[in-house]
This record gives C-alpha cells, sequence and structure tokens, in this order.
C-alpha cells in the first residue's frame, strides 16, 4: 500500500480530512511526481484522482450538495500546498475551485444544471474550466468579440471554433466555452459543453517553457451540439463589460497563492542544500558564510511579505459562501497583491539560482524547473501592464487637483 493509499485509508477511518490537511498530505507525493510529469509534459489523471479521493474537487461546493464548502481562506491555503507539490496539478484545482464559485454566485444558470455539474464534480471529480482564449482575438480580457459562434436551434444551439490554453483539457468533463451568438443585439455567451459530445476533440498543442503538465491544449469545437438549458450566461458586449462578481478578487489572489507555493518549494530545497554543501576550499558549510546568509535574509523578507499580503487578502475576501463580493467594496486591490507576490515569487527562485551557480539550472535540479513554473505569474491575467495601469489610474483619481494644491 502506498503512501497516498494509506493516507486515505486513515481519512475515511477517522473522518474525512479538512481541506488544509488533505492538501499537506498530497503535497509531498505530488511532488515526487512533479518532476518526471514536466519532464515528459503529460497531464496526470493520477493527481486528479487523488485529489478527488480527498474531496479537493469540490472546495467551493456548498455543503449542501455534499461538498467541502471551504471558506476562501481555506481555498488560499490549499492552493498554496498543492503548488508546492505540482504547480500544473494546483492550476487546474485553482480553476475547477473558481468556476464553481462563479456557477454559485451567478444567477443565470438553471438549478438543474447547476446540480447536475455539482453532483458529478462529486460523486465523479468532474473537472471543469472555461474556455475562452483564441488565435485571432487573444485573451477576452483586452477586448474584442469571440471568433467562436454559437447557433440557436429548435432544441439547442450548435458551437464551433478553436480555443487555446485550455487547462487540464485531458481531464475535463466540461468546458464553460465563450461564444458569439447571432441574435439582432449580439449577445455573447458562456455555454456547459460536455467535452465528450460529438464534435469535440482536443489536439496536444501544448509545449510549454512552464507547468508544462497543466494539459493546456487546444480545443477545437465543430458543429457541437448542446440542450438549449447549456447556454448558461448570455449577455450583451455591454452588459458583460458592465458585470462585477467577487470572482475579479479571488482570481488574482488565488494565482497569489499558487505562485507563492513555487517560491516556497524552492526556498525548502534550497536551505538543506546550503547547510549541507562544504566546498573544500572553504573547510565548513556555506551557511556560515555572510553572502549567503544575507542572500537567505532576502528570501525570507520576500516571503514574509507575501504571507501578510495573503493574509490580509484572506481577510478581506472571506465572506459567506454565496455572497458575490465587489472589487468596489475592497480595501485592498487584488491585483496589487498578484502583482507583488508573483514579483516577490519570481525574485525568491532567481535569488536561490544564484547562490548555486550551474547546479540550478541542469534539468535534475528542481530549482531549474521552479523558475521555469515561476515566470509563468506573467503570463496568467490579470497582467502586469493592466495592473498597473489600472492602479495608476485609480490613484490619480483619487488625489487632490493639482489647482487645489
Amino acid at each position: 500500500m502506498n503512501a497516498i493509499d494509506k493516507n486515505y485509508q486513515r481519512a475515511t477511518t477517522i473522518g474525512r480530512f479538512r481541506p488544509v490537511d488533505a492538501a499537506a498530505q498530497l503535497a509531498p507525493v505530488l511532488a515526487q511526481r512533479a518532476s518526471q510529469l514536466d519532464r515528459d509534459g503529460l497531464f496526470s489523471l493520477e493527481n486528479i484522482e487523488d485529489l478527488h479521493r480527498y474531496g479537493l474537487l469540490s472546495l467551493a461546493v456548498p455543503s449542501d450538495f455534499g461538498g467541502a464548502d471551504a471558506s476562501f481562506a481555506e481555498i488560499i491555503d490549499v492552493i498554496g500546498l498543492i503548488a508546492s507539490g505540482d504547480p500544473s496539478t494546483a492550476l487546474v484545482l485553482l480553476m475547477q475551485t473558481l468556476h464553481h464559485r462563479s456557477i454559485l454566485v451567478n444567477n443565470t444558470w438553471p438549478q438543474a444544471v447547476r446540480e447536475e455539474v455539482f453532483g458529478k464534480a462529486i460523486t465523479e471529480g468532474a473537472l471543469i474550466n472555461a474556455l475562452r482564449v483564441e488565435p485571432e482575438q487573444g485573451s477576452p480580457v483586452r477586448g474584442g468579440r469571440p471568433a467562436t459562434v454559437a447557433v440557436r436551434e429548435r432544441d439547442g444551439w450548435r458551437i464551433s471554433g478553436r480555443k487555446l490554453y485550455s487547462t487540464g483539457s485531458p481531464g475535463l468533463t466540461w468546458g464553460i466555452v465563450w461564444a458569439s451568438t447571432e441574435t439582432s443585439d449580439g449577445r455573447i455567451g458562456e455555454f456547459l459543453v460536455p467535452l465528450k459530445a460529438d464534435g469535440v476533440r482536443i489536439e496536444p498543442t501544448w509545449d510549454h517553457l512552464g507547468l508544462r503538465a497543466s494539459g493546456s491544449h487546444d480545443v477545437i469545437l465543430e458543429n457541437v451540439f448542446i440542450p438549449a438549458e447549456y447556454a448558461v450566461d448570455l449577455r450583451t458586449p455591454e452588459e458583460w463589460a458592465r458585470q462585477d462578481i467577487g470572482l475579479n478578487a479571488w482570481l488574482p489572489v488565488m494565482l497569489s497563492a499558487l505562485y507563492d507555493g513555487v517560491a516556497r518549494s524552492a526556498r525548502d530545497w534550497l536551505l538543506p542544500w546550503i547547510n549541507r554543501r562544504k566546498p573544500s576550499n572553504l573547510g565548513t558549510s556555506l551557511a556560515e558564510v555572510p553572502r549567503f546568509r544575507y542572500a537567505v535574509g532576502e528570501i525570507e523578507a520576500w516571503l514574509q511579505i507575501n504571507a501578510q499580503l495573503l493574509g490580509a487578502a484572506k481577510r478581506e475576501l472571506s465572506g459567506a459562501p454565496a455572497k458575490p463580493e465587489t472589487s468596489q467594496a475592497l480595501s485592498l486591490n487584488p491585483s496589487l497583491v498578484k502583482y507583488s507576490v508573483t514579483q516577490n515569487a519570481i525574485a525568491v527562485v532567481e535569488r536561490a539560482l544564484s547562490l548555486i551557480g550551474n547546479h540550478g539550472l541542469t534539468r535534475n535540479n528542481p530549482l531549474e524547473r521552479h523558475y521555469r513554473d515561476v515566470l509563468c505569474s506573467r503570463v496568467h491575467q490579470p497582467q502586469n501592464d493592466l495592473i498597473l495601469e489600472g492602479a495608476g489610474r485609480i490613484a490619480l483619481e483619487r488625489a487632490v487637483p493639482a489647482s487645489s494644491i
């Protein structure tokens, strides 16, 4: 019996692990697999099955449906722990949790469809993610209509298009597809598509610098039929532009936790290495060298700042499970949390690499993988240029007019 089976057997004997305890048990197991999965660029169904067995694929599902009903603070801690083991798996879990939350707070979803998605997550470990990015449009965050088209039929819709960067695609049960319609008011919609439906295929295009095991391949939809009730949210472009739900605040903090987990994993590898390393010309451990102590102190400072920022965000966003927090009501800017935490996380791994030199850039060294993974923080929405432009605009709008100074 392997470690995961022993832990699971213990959990079912004494009662289900709390989510954070489950993540703490799983992280070392995932870490043992992470290097080979990264090298091969393989999505791990085994990791997903482990998440399911510990109840982590229903973190944001209410207890009324049988889910974990975890608080935002618990979710952040779980993501950070899983990311310290395997950030690719943590990204899949992050998206699962984010979209379950979206389904919960978005009143446009039919109740029967909501129950179907939640129920399959709990009983089968069914994964869900949004499929939004396209070759021509790029990320919808920067505007434009999707080229993917949904055409109305008497009993449902037909959907055709290509979606890029579809994280978790080899294991997804559901895709929330962003598509244009041919209605007179030009509505854009979210359509729930079963990825086993006729006309759906996955093209294995993901060959990335980092998060190589995330299965973020292209999903192609060719005249895919879905029933009418799976058109879960249809709005005009103007209505989408005005939308402001708590998920706009959740996502940057969740991503912050993921990349902070990567940085902490790098730090946890580095410190024992420094203690053990005794160059022949030195005659003692590198831990006795002032510049190494100084650099480790810098790393600890960056991680302490991250812990403070994530702690503040957890307190700010830990509202009632069904409360759709709005970004305007927050006293801290979640996007700036992402900017600061991820910049610090990158600095941690870069400083670790600078200390150990060539050792750190070999493929069999964990720091090489951690560095590639942590750099992916820059391409996740919201991206740094949008974060800083937005924060700068808000600060200038709040400033006292120059004429009054």
